[in-house]
């Protein structure tokens, strides 16, 4: 059986949480901007389980940008896909599967224009959501009056005008743009966007002002590992447990978290927030974001290249690997909570930490370290950077463990050649692909001695925004640690900095040990 309304009486108790009857007719209320598996698992999520608490009383409209893939696998299910969430929550296994009644149906963008910008005008309209990916929010000046506008904000624009033009100024008009693009101020930024282009249009200032008094563009974060479908065997697998075939289920963790940035006429607008606890409408949102970024994705780069350099290739793995495992508590514990450079009580970040540990021990999920490489510069310098610099001025003093994190980074990053525009390394006999805009600049320094690599590496402002061998002694306990790496291997390294995995023996990050390195 394939997953449609139709087979939904079919479908056996226990197995998994079926849609209401009364949610597939209910109005449209969000029209979101991509198909991808992170909004299906995640703000779809909140919605279909808002839904089956009567609470927002509305579906989802998505628009898929690209003529890519079609919309048949959507229509063929009457817009129904499974989300099965598994993983540990409050030290308890979570198994469960639902089928979500969100999306009333897609929309493609150069075929179904017309009704695209119809939903945008309707009045039932009150959230448009977008995850376009970080290249998504950029201005590319055109016009919206001639056919299908090509870039996101444009496509925005001209829905948000066609609003404007069939609603004026009644009440029915007060929408919320809410951006879930990874990249600060997101909401802020697609909001500045809009409004020039809304000048490159020659839009009346009429326009300018109905965007100031009926529309909110929000910041947001958001944050859930949403693998997509599984594939092979673990598919067969799971597809028998249900007992019906799905092109369009979805794996997810337990974790979930929507913040959006927004006060009380948000709040009313959406009417979402009381639905789950991982859905949170607040006047400031960065202590979210802060938490995120240095604790979760910060260790992610910090932890990558070690892993991966010792045989480790997936983070549930690193978590059930001693010395790997008491690395990632020790890093997050003992330097990133102490220096994250924005006010947070420690008792909390702990707690996020401790989050984020039994997030990477998820059995169910295998995350790559090697995709977790991709972009590995820029993100060790959104990530780790600000982290690091902050510790030196409230500690002068040399992070050890952030040392070993960078040295690990150098001997991953030390390209062996160069094919076309691919660049590789190599660890333990096999190459591996780097993919990092970076890349050609490392090859450069290729022929480099040991040293002379590290401390030109670190002292680069182009790459890190500042000269980091000014850090007092930061250099050269990287440059020891990426000499030994490279001549014993990351999985030695652990070994004698982590013996026994003795976590707290040794202040977590056995800082008396490291100083010998």
């Amino acid at each position: 059986m394939i997953l449609s309304d139709q087979i939904l009486a079919h479908i056996g108790p226990g197995k998994v949480l079926k849609p209401l009857n009364d949610n597939m007719q209910l109005p449209e209320k969000v029209l979101q901007f991509g198909t991808g598996v992170l909004l299906r698992g995640l703000t779809d999520y909140f919605i279909d389980k808002a839904n089956r608490q009567g609470m927002f009383n509305g579906r989802v409209v998505v628009l898929k940008s690209t003529s890519k893939g079609g919309t048949n696998e959507f229509s063929a299910q009457d817009n129904l896909y499974t989300i099965c969430i598994r993983g540990i929550e409050d030290g308890k296994r979570i198994e469960e599967n639902i089928i979500s009644s969100a999306i009333s149906r897609v929309l493609q963008a150069d075929r179904d224009w017309l009704q695209v910008l119809q939903v945008g005008a309707s009045p039932a309209l009150k959230l448009i959501v977008s995850n376009t990916t970080e290249v998504g929010i950029q201005l590319l000046n055109e016009r919206i009056d001639q056919d299908v506008p090509v870039s996101f904000p444009a496509k925005l624009l001209a829905i948000l005008y066609e609003r404007y033009l069939k609603l004026g100024s009644a009440q029915e008009a007060d929408i919320v743009v809410v951006a879930t693009e990874l990249i600060p101020d997101n909401g802020r930024k697609l909001g500045e966007i809009v409004y020039q282009l809304a000048n490159f249009n020659g839009l009346e200032p009429g326009f300018n002002n109905w965007l100031g008094s009926h529309v909110i563009f929000c910041n947001s974060l958001v944050d859930r590992i949403v693998p997509g479908r599984p594939e092979g065997a673990a598919l067969t697998q799971l597809q028998k447990e249900l007992g019906y075939t799905d092109a369009l289920l979805i794996k997810t963790e337990p974790y979930r978290l929507w913040a959006i940035e927004g006060g009380r006429r948000v709040s009313a607008l959406l009417g979402l927030e009381n639905a789950d606890r991982g859905l949170i409408v607040e006047p400031d949102i960065e202590i979210y974001r802060e938490l995120k970024l240095r604790l979760l994705n910060g260790t992610h780069s910090l932890a990558c290249a070690l892993a991966f350099l010792s045989g480790v290739n997936t983070v549930n793995r690193a978590m059930t690997d001693g010395p790997l495992s008491a690395y990632i508590a020790g890093v997050m514990q003992e330097e990133i909570i102490p220096a994250i450079p924005y006010e947070i009580e420690r008792e909390r970040a702990m707690a996020f930490a401790q989050t984020v540990q039994d997030r990477f021990a998820n059995p169910y999920i295998d995350h790559f370290w090697l995709s977790i490489s991709l972009q590995y510069t820029m993100k060790l310098r959104i990530r780790v950077v600000p982290v690091l610099l902050n510790y030196y001025k409230c500690f002068d003093k040399i992070p050890y463990a952030m040392a070993l994190g960078f040295g690990a980074y150098l001997r991953f990053m030390r390209i062996i050649r160069k094919e076309g525009q691919c660049y590789y390394g190599s660890a333990g006999g096999e190459e591996y692909l780097i993919t990092d805009e970076k890349a050609a600049r490392f090859f450069e320094w290729n022929g480099l001695e040991d040293a002379e690599y590290v401390w030109t590496v670190l002292r680069d402002q182009e790459l890190w925004g500042t000269d980091l061998t000014l850090l007092d002694g930061f250099a050269a306990a990287v440059a020891d640690r990426y000499v030994f790496i490279s001549k014993e291997g990351a999985r030695e390294m652990l070994k004698e900095l982590y013996p026994k995995d003795n976590l707290g023996e040794k202040d977590g990050h056995n800082a008396a040990e490291a100083e010998h390195f």
